[in-house]
C-alpha cells in the first residue's frame, strides 16, 4: 500500500469526507453489486476489516466475478491512499495522474479516517479563487473611488440581486447548473451599494439556481456604506436590468466564440 503525504500543511482533513461507506472483506461479490446498483453517489468502497483499510473494490472488478465470490479475493489491494496532512494540491495530483475518483485516508496506523473525491478537490480550490476575486476588486473600488471599504460573507437572496450583465450563454448556463446540483459552484460577489445589491459576479449561476427553485445563495460581499456612482450601476439603468428575470439567455450558437470559430472556417 503506498501512502503519499505532506505533514506541513494540514488541507485534506479539512475537505475529506469522514462518514465513509465501506464494505467487509468477507461481503459477497452480488451484496457489493446490489449496494452499487441502489446508489446515486458511489462505483465502489473501501474494504475495511474494522477501520483498517485492506483494498477497495469498484465496479469494474466485479464484471466477471462469481456472485458468491467472496470481495477479498476480487478487490484491489495495491491502492493509493492519503494522509489526514497531505496538501489538497498533492491528493489532486494523485487524482489526476491516476485516473481514480476518489482518495482514500488512512491515519497512521493504516486506519480509515475519511476519503477525498475530485469533487473536494475543485471544491477546495473554488474557495481559494473566489477571496482573490474579490479582494482585487474591493481594493480596484477603493482606489478609484478613494474610500474604504469592508468585505463580508452572506447569504443573499436571489429576488433582492440587480444584475450588471444583460446576456449569459445557454451553454454556460447548463454547466453553471450542473455544479450547483453537485454543491461545486463558487459563491457570488455583490457589492451592497449603499442597501442596493449589484451583482458583480456570477449571472450564470444566479440564473441556473433561479431554474432549479434555489432561492437564496452565499456570496461575497463588498460593503458600500453610502450609495456612490459606479459602472456597473449605470450598465444595469442603461440596460433596463432591474431584476434577474431581466438577463437574457443566448444561444449556444450565437456565443462570440462559434461566430468567430464559423467566421474563420468560412474564410479559409
Amino acid at each position: 500500500m503506498e501512502v503519499a503525504s505532506d505533514r506541513r500543511k494540514p488541507q485534506v482533513e479539512e475537505y475529506m469526507t469522514r462518514d465513509v461507506a465501506t464494505v467487509s472483506p468477507d461481503a459477497t461479490v452480488e451484496t457489493v453489486a446490489t449496494r452499487i446498483a441502489e446508489s446515486n453517489e458511489h462505483n465502489g468502497f473501501p474494504v475495511c476489516e474494522r477501520r483498517r483499510v485492506e483494498g477497495f473494490v469498484s465496479a469494474r472488478d466485479l464484471l466477471l466475478a462469481d456472485d458468491d465470490e467472496p470481495i477479498f479475493k476480487v478487490m484491489t489491494t495495491d491502492l493509493l491512499v492519503a494522509h489526514p496532512e497531505m496538501k489538497v494540491t498533492d491528493a489532486a495530483r494523485v487524482i489526476l495522474r491516476s485516473g481514480i475518483q476518489k482518495l482514500p485516508v488512512v491515519d497512521d496506523a493504516g486506519n480509515l479516517v475519511g476519503i477525498i473525491s475530485n469533487a473536494d478537490v475543485i471544491r477546495s480550490q473554488i474557495e481559494r479563487a473566489t477571496p482573490e476575486k474579490v479582494g482585487k476588486l474591493l481594493r480596484t473600488l477603493e482606489q478609484i473611488h478613494d474610500i474604504d471599504l469592508a468585505q463580508e460573507r452572506r447569504t443573499v437572496s436571489l429576488a433582492d440581486l440587480t444584475p450588471t450583465q444583460g446576456k449569459v450563454y445557454a451553454d454556460e448556463l447548463e454547466g453553471r447548473r450542473y455544479e450547483l446540483e453537485r454543491g461545486l459552484a463558487e459563491p457570488l460577489v455583490v457589492i451592497d451599494n449603499g442597501g442596493t445589491l449589484l451583482l458583480a459576479d456570477g449571472h450564470h449561476r444566479v440564473l441556473a439556481a433561479d431554474r432549479i427553485g434555489i432561492d437564496e445563495m452565499d456570496a461575497y460581499v463588498i460593503v458600500i456604506d453610502h450609495e456612490i456612482d459606479l459602472g456597473m450601476a449605470r450598465t444595469a439603468e442603461k440596460e433596463n436590468l432591474e431584476r434577474i428575470d431581466d438577463i437574457e439567455v443566448v444561444d449556444y450558437a450565437r456565443h462570440p466564440l462559434v461566430q468567430t470559430t464559423k467566421r474563420l472556417q468560412s474564410d479559409e
